[in-house]
């Protein structure tokens, strides 16, 4: 009998439990590719990026890092479980340095999260817009930005902040052009920088 595995190294996908898989078969299934993730116990599986996406996640990731207090760090592109039938890979996410990762880890929890970015992607706008927001805010991440590009290939982005009562994001601006907030820290980003090299 073949295991799961077995399927996913034969090329074939594989073929979930009755249950649907868990936030630790990310770790142990092979051959998955690249940035899967895992939303409602179904495997997700992201397309190339496109130009805007790459170069709005490199803007974001050194904004970030040069701006981010001391005790902050910035991942890029990293694994957060959610819940049991739940793991994505934000864009970009701002974590506490204590909440850091041992180096063998590849995921960690988003109790641990202060800042999630999202930048929308074709094959991922329901998710970006819909999915990821609501369960991100369940799950207790205080920060959600959405990001989008304008008819110039210039990001927006949509800040949003978590109400914990309700368990739900309120939105608190649409930057166009640069992004200047004060939480969750002091930061000033030129978003029309998108297609200049730092």
């Amino acid at each position: 009998m073949e295991t799961t595995d077995d399927l996913c190294m034969t090329g074939r996908y594989p073929v979930p439990p009755a249950q649907g898989w868990v936030a630790e078969d990310l770790d142990r299934l092979s051959g998955l590719p690249r940035h899967t993730e895992l939303i409602d116990g179904v495997l997700v599986f992201r397309s190339p990026q496109q130009q805007f996406h790459a170069r709005a996640l490199r803007l974001l990731e050194r904004a970030l890092l040069r701006q981010a207090p001391d005790h902050l760090d910035v991942l890029r592109e990293f694994g957060m479980v959610l819940d049991r039938r739940n793991r994505t890979e934000p864009d970009v996410l701002v974590i506490p340095f204590s909440g850091d990762p041992r180096p063998d880890e590849m995921s960690l929890k988003a109790e641990d999260v202060l800042l999630a970015v999202e930048v929308v992607a074709l094959d991922s706008e329901a998710r970006d817009r819909e999915v990821k927001p609501r369960k991100y805010a369940s799950a207790g991440v205080r920060h959600f930005w959405r990001v989008e590009a304008d008819e110039q290939g210039v990001p927006i982005v949509y800040v949003y902040e978590l109400d914990p009562a309700l368990e739900v994001y309120v939105p608190t601006g649409i930057h166009r052009d640069r992004l200047t907030l004060t939480v969750p820290f002091s930061l000033d980003i030129d978003l029309t920088a998108i297609n200049r090299r730092p």
